[in-house]
């Protein structure tokens, strides 16, 4: 059995030909799948963040109407880019948000990947210190973001407050207990899938990993889940880890599945996201359910995995979206035993 959820980058566009002509669009509709994939029975609605773009950026507004309009399906991000954030207010608005959804996030955060603007995050206020990288500053982040949601206390309280505090040390509200053993660190390396084990984080892997070894995708991918979980062995974390892979697979059963990717190419391919480093990036799955089935037998990295995120074409709108998840969870999981 597999959890199958989608991921959706939340593009727009004034374009003719785009379904989510604008910001509005994008968020309205992002709810509106959300809430078609529960009644379908998908296990997870996931959004990408990115800043400086027509894209999906700040994301707990969007989570929490989520989680308001939902009632069972898990509620995500993959990922929140750790280099623009302030893990002390970030901690406030993912409680508040698990609040509302009654405890169904699942947040995905990472170093990120290149952006619209160089150092973006110098714009929001952040620089990595002297001898450090904008990395370095986004695992930082990260662990200041982990401790604060232990709930444990930490700061000072007035003598003289406006309100009476609770005796010791202050956390942050709201807390939303249980939220620290649901954050994923999104990895495109082995070091830093087995550096999130450490920490005790669950593990995403992309459709791009950095190109360690010069294999297909979903044998490095599978590698990296490996590692990952002897580190999450290693460091003696009681409980199991997650892992989710992300594909975009679509099965064609009608003439729309045919005109939009009919012809999609089946390779990966390698190339460079950033001065002097490769990278491996996944093939686009597409074809007859029979067919596709057989190909997704072949994919090692999603057998590794517990949790598969299916990226959807936003910009073609919500009922087709609803569509594409629904093909998979009918024509294709259950021969593969995913349901």
């Amino acid at each position: 059995m597999k959890k199958i959820g989608f991921l959706s980058f939340g593009h727009w566009s004034p374009s003719p030909h785009s379904q989510t002509r604008s910001a509005s669009d994008a968020l309205l509709q992002s709810i509106d799948l959300a809430v078609a994939a529960e009644e379908l029975g998908a296990d997870g609605a996931y959004f990408r963040v990115h800043h400086f773009a027509r894209q999906l950026a700040s994301p707990f507004p969007l989570l929490a109407a989520v989680g308001a309009k939902t009632s069972r399906i898990e509620i995500g991000t993959a990922v929140i880019d750790m280099r623009y954030e302030n893990p002390l207010y970030m901690a406030e608005d993912a409680g508040a948000a698990d609040l509302i959804a009654g405890g169904r996030l699942q947040l995905g955060i990472s170093r990120g990947s290149p952006e619209q603007v160089i150092d973006g995050w110098r714009y929001f206020g952040f620089a990595p210190p002297e001898g450090q990288s904008d990395a370095d500053m986004a695992r930082r982040h990260a662990e200041v973001f982990l401790e604060i949601l232990r709930g444990k206390g930490f700061a000072e309280p007035n003598p003289r407050p406006m309100f009476p505090n609770p005796p010791g040390l202050l956390r942050l509200e709201p807390h939303s207990e249980g939220l620290r053993d649901r954050i994923w660190w999104g990895a495109a390396t082995n070091a830093t899938a087995q550096w999130a084990a450490k920490l005790g984080m669950n593990l995403q892997s992309s459709t791009l990993k950095f190109d360690e070894g010069g294999q297909p995708l979903h044998v490095q991918q599978a590698e990296q889940i490996r590692a990952f979980r002897e580190a999450w062995k290693e460091a003696g974390h009681a409980s199991e880890p997650r892992v989710s892979v992300s594909r975009s697979i679509f099965a064609l059963v009608d003439e729309r599945d045919r005109a939009y990717f009919g012809r999609s190419e089946g390779e990966d391919h390698f190339g460079f996201i950033e001065a002097g480093t490769r990278a491996v990036f996944g093939r686009t799955y597409a074809a007859e359910p029979d067919v596709l089935i057989e190909q997704l037998r072949q994919d090692e990295a999603i057998a590794e995995a517990d949790t598969l995120l299916l990226t959807v074409p936003n910009q073609l709108g919500v009922d087709y979206n609803a569509h594409v998840i629904e093909a998979i969870l009918k024509h294709v999981a259950p021969a593969l035993g995913w349901r």
